[in-house]
């Protein structure tokens, strides 16, 4: 039995992939590693069979044409035998430690527990080992740890705190249920991800471990800001994407049986187009000012209550102010969060 099944996407990653699998290696025969070889260039290809030779019981290596992050996300979904799956990137790793703490909570649920866990939630660090710093993102403030829960046990995020790929381990069949597939060549689909399942998740469990290490300080990054400015498009695609992943009724229902998780939907929506607001802010660039004002006129269009919801998450007062002071408030904003979150 295959408790998790850790996929990981790789494109061109030969500098990074050895301490990515090496920190997956820990579980033995109790997971499997899929690792996507996302048509590399370089040895990332040949590094990925080397591991699948060495380690046949563990690890499997694809092969496919460049389809994006997405794409590989898509292949491990599909190919996923493991109970629960959790996506690492090829340049990420994670700590030992927690790793065995998550692997054990799991199989001990498993085996001997009538209760079903759709989804573990765990810290993630911020990684910057060019200058040897770091920084944790934990949920203390909003679950009690290692405890089962369910929406309605929910306390409180803070303003920009919310859920992330690198924070969540699903129950593979919720996945599957939920129907996640994610665009091909298109950045940020990690967003996507971690909002459309969470509808169909009923129990979850919080354990506050340093679970994820994730790397920054790559100039070619995808959330570094120039790389982030350069592909708005792909912000817009993706956060079009997050809008439209449940209709208006849906979301009733779901707010009726839930009114924290439609709650908590609607702070990710918020999050997403202020980022998008301060990413085309950042870009000076008229066109993509038009395109921000059409998505507003769709969420309008979607739903005039979340509208109005999003707006106000959204600080949408800072608009009110004259457009340079407002332009220079927002930028501010993201710059000191990006500071001290070391996110980019």
């Amino acid at each position: 039995m295959k408790y998790i099944t850790f996929v990981v996407p790789s494109y061109n990653s030969e500098a990074y992939l050895e301490r990515c699998i090496k920190s997956l290696l820990p579980g033995g025969e109790d997971v499997e590693i899929i690792i996507v070889n996302d048509g590399s260039t370089d040895n990332t290809g040949k590094m990925a069979d080397m591991y699948a030779s060495l380690f046949p019981n563990i690890v499997q290596a694809i092969h496919k044409e460049n389809g994006g992050h997405g794409s590989g996300v898509n292949v491990g979904i599909e190919r996923a035998s493991g109970i629960y799956l959790k996506v690492v990137d090829s340049d990420d790793w994670v700590d030992e430690g927690s790793y065995l703490i998550l692997l054990n909570k799991i199989k001990e649920i498993v085996e001997y527990s009538d209760t079903t866990i759709d989804l573990f939630v765990s810290n993630y660090v911020y990684n910057r080992l060019d200058q040897g710093v770091f920084h944790q993102i934990n949920y203390r403030n909003v679950f009690d740890s290692n405890e089962i829960s369910t929406w309605d046990d929910i306390k409180y995020f803070t303003v920009s705190q919310y859920f992330v790929m690198h924070s969540l381990t699903f129950r593979t069949d919720i996945l599957r249920a939920a129907g996640v597939k994610l665009p091909e060549h298109t950045f940020y689909v990690d967003n996507i991800f971690a909002y459309q399942p969470l509808p169909y998740v009923k129990k979850l469990m919080y354990l506050d471990i340093d679970f994820y290490q994730y790397y920054i300080g790559r100039e070619d990054q995808s959330v570094n800001e120039k790389s982030m400015i350069k592909r708005i498009d792909q912000q817009f695609t993706v956060t079009r994407i997050v809008l439209n992943s449940y209709n208006i009724k849906e979301i009733k229902e779901i707010k009726k049986r839930s009114p924290k998780i439609a709650k908590y939907m609607m702070r990710h929506i918020s999050i997403l187009i202020l980022v998008t607001s301060i990413l085309c802010s950042l870009s000076n660039s008229n066109e993509y000012k038009s395109e921000m004002k059409k998505l507003w006129i769709e969420l309008r269009n979607i739903d005039k209550s979340l509208y109005k919801q999003v707006k106000y998450f959204s600080l949408n007062v800072v608009s009110t102010l004259p457009e340079p002071i407002s332009k220079k408030v927002s930028i501010s904003c993201y710059r000191f969060a990006k500071r001290k979150y070391m996110f980019s």
